[in-house]
């Protein structure tokens, strides 16, 4: 079994035992009819999958909420023309409900909650109706021409919390987009072959005329070898955008080129139609001589689009050509020269030819998502490019630097969307790392900038700015508005991997770690040369489901492949001494604080903080910062130093040696006669923490019962000395 997030459909025809006892063999040969020649072939056209087809019904389970919609509009229009041509007694009428959500797949078979809500919101559709949750709302946006009618939350059985709910206004808007999905579906085999048949002709045209004028990196391309790839190959295109070259006579016109190049990656992004690699895993070849059929197979893809720029004042050419690596052969190929101004509508343009190369349709939304959260200004835009390479660089110095460059990048373009969403994320950053002093602010003060920035965002949307406001609510404890920003995000942009981090962590905060561990694989496939950060969420995923081993081996391989990642190291400490692995414990305390003294490693666990809390409540931050003091002590014998400590130390040893002992639990059995010694000291404090250790050890602190009974009517210490005895013998 696995889990993954799915759009799941339900539909029934209503009044199905009316009908069939008013004419049974009508009926039935309607609903084989209706099923034949309109559900299944519109189903297959609209990547659809039955899951299960039932007596008056069935429910199906597709890739996206726009998918599910497109068929149920489909659907819903061509039950109605077939009805006009029917006899009275043989016309069905269905309703139809749609959800995305979090299924549990078993072989053919899916369950869930995601399964169940889906199939409670198509009673609540009308007869011909078509009822959605919210996130498919969300995730429809603009993409499709409808109204919605707001159904407010409502209560499902059997379903523990309400449900937002909207139904589709079946009006003329529905009845356009449901012709216009009908005549795609029909014909998108026939347009698929002509299509690239088209494509195929003009990239030759293309290629013979750019012999004359282009000047490749090396006259032969070896093909890559779809065998030896390192991830299988999309069912779509897929695409790699390698740093474009700077060609430039003048130093400084890097960011120009980096500019460009990223804006293709963010703009090829949207496009639903293709899967394109992250910009992270494509810089990685930024100025080293490159392979291309090596690439691809490094990275997953079949198509490489390179390029090069030479910028001389205010005029610029650009080349760009887009590769085959299965083949070795150029799809397309195209030059620029004219003012550096016109880069914008000249990147427009490379959009279209690459998809329409591609065989891809480019759709009015998708080139209107394309344009959200941009600016038109170069000097602006190249401020903001320079600012976004320091923030990926992952430092205080560098976070603080990127603050710098988002606010001068908007101060010639207050309307730049991405700035607003970059600027808050940096922000959040200086709060979740704890940069706050290179900004100058407090921590509290860090958040209300990030709040500040992102308020901004609202009428300068981008999927930039989803994924900035899942983070910023995310770490303000506001997860449901966390889990709906990252599913807009991943809805405007299906091929940024941080939209998918985004809603991983939503998913491991809200204890759903199996979904988080689905939209991570998803985020590094996107990603391949993933952050370390990714690692932090994949480890804490599974820390969450309590398999500490291989949060380990996560976090061990992470830190192999870059021992400076100190945000790894200290959760690595800390689930190396919960697993008992004090050497490896206080070795990787070491490297989260190398220049810490002994003292200073022992209080470093009282001021750690990590980046989100969780909503069940605070016992897995509380169980890391549990694990950081332990491995802060001596890796020989570090249960017999804080037996020593509790034995002979001064008031404030004692106290830390009790209060630590219990952070260690059952391995701590040992200290149980030193414990309930420690019951009877002068001391009060040190009396409370003993009784709170005793209890952390469990049945093993049998022995201490008779000394916690005798002071459960203290003061302070009783209630402490109860809860004790609870933990001791499991009552």
């Amino acid at each position: 079994m696995n889990r993954r997030l799915a759009a799941i459909l339900f539909y029934d025809v209503v009044g199905f035992s009316r009908a069939m006892g008013e004419d049974e063999t009508a009926t039935l040969d309607s609903l084989k009819d209706t099923y034949n020649t309109i559900v299944k072939p519109l189903s297959q056209s609209h990547d659809g999958r039955m899951i299960k087809a039932m007596g008056d019904g069935g429910f199906m389970e597709f890739s996206s909420a726009v998918d599910a919609v497109r068929f149920a509009l489909s659907m819903q229009h061509a039950v109605s023309q077939a009805n006009h041509n029917l006899p009275e007694r043989q016309r069905l009428t269905y309703r139809i409900g749609i959800n995305i959500g979090d299924v549990l797949a078993d072989g053919s078979d899916i369950f869930g909650d995601g399964v169940n809500i889906a199939s409670r919101l198509e009673g609540l559709a009308q007869p011909g109706g078509i009822c959605i949750h919210q996130s498919v709302r969300d995730q429809v946006g603009n993409k499709l021409d409808l109204e919605f009618k707001d159904l407010g939350q409502r209560a499902l059985k059997n379903i523990d919390q309400p449900v937002h709910a909207f139904s589709i206004v079946m009006n003329e808007k529905a009845e356009v987009a449901a012709k216009y999905a009908e005549q795609n579906a029909t014909g998108e085999r026939r347009m698929l072959v002509t299509g690239r048949l088209v494509a195929g002709l003009a990239a030759c045209l293309l290629v013979l005329l750019a012999v004359f004028w282009w000047k490749p990196r090396a006259p032969d391309v070896a093909p890559a070898s779809v065998e030896r790839m390192a991830y299988p190959l999309p069912d779509k295109p897929s695409l790699a955008v390698l740093p474009f070259t700077d060609m430039s006579e003048n130093q400084g016109q890097e960011h120009f080129a980096d500019g460009l190049t990223e804006d293709l990656i963010t703009d090829l992004s949207r496009i639903s139609g293709l899967f394109i690699v992250a910009r992270n895993s494509t810089f990685v070849y930024k100025g080293q001589p490159v392979n291309i059929g090596q690439v691809a197979e490094d990275l997953g893809v079949r198509y490489i689009l390179e390029g090069s720029v030479r910028r001389a004042g205010d005029q610029v050419r650009v080349n760009a050509q887009l590769i085959d690596a299965t083949t070795g052969g150029h799809v397309w190929a195209d030059r620029f020269d004219g003012d550096a101004t016109d880069i914008f509508s000249i990147q427009d343009d490379f959009i279209r030819k690459i998809a329409k190369a591609l065989a891809v349709n480019l759709t009015e939304e998708e080139m209107q998502e394309i344009a959200l959260g941009q600016t038109t200004n170069l000097t602006a835009r190249e401020i903001f490019q320079d600012g976004w390479e320091s923030y990926l660089r992952y430092s205080a110095i560098d976070n603080a630097r990127a603050v710098g460059r988002f606010k001068q990048a908007l101060e010639i373009d207050p309307d730049y969307g991405r700035a607003h969403a970059a600027l808050s994320l940096a922000y959040l950053r200086g709060c979740q790392q704890r940069w706050n002093e290179p900004l100058g602010m407090s921590v509290g003060a860090a958040n209300a900038k990030a709040l500040q920035a992102l308020a901004e965002t609202k009428s300068r949307p981008s999927s930039l700015a989803n994924v900035a406001a899942s983070r910023v609510h995310l770490y303000n404890e506001r997860y449901d508005i966390a889990q709906v920003e990252a599913t807009k995000a991943i809805a405007k942009d299906p091929n940024d991997p941080e939209g998918y981090v985004a809603m991983a962590w939503a998913m491991i905060t809200t204890n759903q770690p199996e979904a988080g561990l689905d939209l991570m694989d998803r985020a590094i496939r996107q990603n391949p040369a993933y952050p370390n950060y990714y690692m932090l969420a994949l480890a804490m995923a599974y820390y969450t489901l309590d398999d500490l081993e291989q949060t380990a081996d996560i976090l061990t391989d992470a830190l192999e492949k870059d021992p400076k990642a100190s945000e790894l190291a200290a959760v690595a400490a800390s689930v190396y001494a919960r697993l008992g692995r004090q050497e490896d414990a206080h070795a990787s305390i070491k490297k989260w604080l190398p220049d810490a003294s002994q003292a200073e490693l022992r209080a470093a666990p009282y001021t750690y903080h990590f980046p989100y809390d969780w909503q069940q409540g605070p016992e897995t931050v509380e169980s890391i910062v549990d694990g950081l003091h332990m491995a802060t002590m001596p890796a020989d014998d570090p249960i017999g130093d804080l037996v020593h400590d509790l034995k002979t130390g001064d008031k404030r040893k004692r106290i830390r040696a009790a209060t630590i002992l219990g952070k260690f639990g059952p391995r701590a059995s040992g200290a149980v006669p030193n414990l309930i010694d420690a019951l009877q000291d002068d001391v009060i404090t040190v009396r409370k923490e003993a009784a709170i250790a005793l209890g952390k050890i469990g049945p093993a602190a049998m022995d201490a019962l008779p000394a916690l009974s005798s002071l459960t009517e203290q003061r302070i210490v009783g209630h402490r000395a109860k809860k004790a005895i609870k933990q001791i013998t499991g009552e």
